[in-house]
């Protein structure tokens, strides 16, 4: 019998997803980098036993990506699903991550999924998949980058439930870090301290801050026999900044609070 995929509930999410699939509401999970936005999709998917598609969003994902195109081979021309027909006609979660990434025209082809006719139309060959009560549409994207020029129209927005994540909690981000690296709870404490510390700056221009799957990477490290300090320059620090100057306070961080533990 498989097992779950590791989760650690921060609230009402999970009781939140699955009554939207229950209800056959397509969902939109709105968090920072890093925060188990698609480890969430992928436990609930097992929890409900539910197939899951998955596309990781991107600015050349076009409509046909989605849904599908013909393709020529040997000698003939066959139609090929996109994972997103391929997930209707399974009846799986499809899960669109960071669907901002993708090119505007491509959102369009949700609307009538998101609503409730729950269709989707394929063009090239005039079929209309009816998505059974299975299906269930979900999308994801980061907050902190939206702008002008990414970000979800009211009109796709408006046909989600939404649901808001964020880091967790340092009990349940202990517990996060101690099931996905094995390390001592000593460790991983201090690994939730530097997270802590970290997301409190607000003089370095950071981009993205001290992630929980950073944390994870850091642990994983230290379980491997790596010092605190030098998984930390690795898996946290050097992955939050390219920029020297602000990669050497990162690091003062790192000292100041460990010293030269391992």
């Amino acid at each position: 019998m498989s097992t779950l995929p590791f989760y650690a509930e921060q609230g009402s999410e999970c009781t939140l997803f699955e009554h939207a699939w229950r209800k056959q509401l397509p969902l939109l999970i709105k968090g920072p980098t890093g925060c188990g936005k698609t480890r969430f999709v992928e436990h609930m998917a097992a929890r409900l036993a539910r197939p899951l598609v998955t596309v990781s969003c991107h600015d050349d994902l076009s409509a046909a990506d989605l849904v599908g195109r013909f393709l020529i081979g040997n000698g003939s021309t066959q139609w090929s699903d996109g994972p997103l027909a391929r997930a209707v006609r399974l009846g799986a979660i499809c899960y669109l991550d960071e669907v901002v990434e993708a090119r505007k025209d491509t959102t369009v082809v949700l609307h009538p999924l998101a609503d409730d006719r729950r269709i989707l139309p394929i063009e090239r060959t005039g079929e209309e998949l009816a998505a059974p009560p299975e299906f269930m549409l979900v999308i994801s994207y980061n907050p902190g980058y939206q702008n002008l020029l990414k970000g979800l129209k009211p009109s796709t927005r408006q046909r989600f439930v939404s649901l808001s994540m964020n880091y967790p909690s340092p009990q349940v981000e202990l517990d996060i870090v101690r099931n996905e690296t094995g390390i001592p709870e000593a460790q991983a404490k201090q690994l939730v301290q530097l997270a802590k510390a970290l997301r409190s700056l607000t003089e370095h221009d950071l981009e993205e801050t001290a992630s929980t799957r950073l944390l994870v990477s850091a642990g994983r490290l230290i379980a491997s026999g790596l010092s605190l300090q030098v998984a930390c320059q690795a898996a946290v620090i050097d992955a939050l900044t390219d920029d020297l100057a602000t990669a050497q306070a990162l690091g003062e961080v790192v000292r100041a609070l460990f010293g030269d533990a391992v």
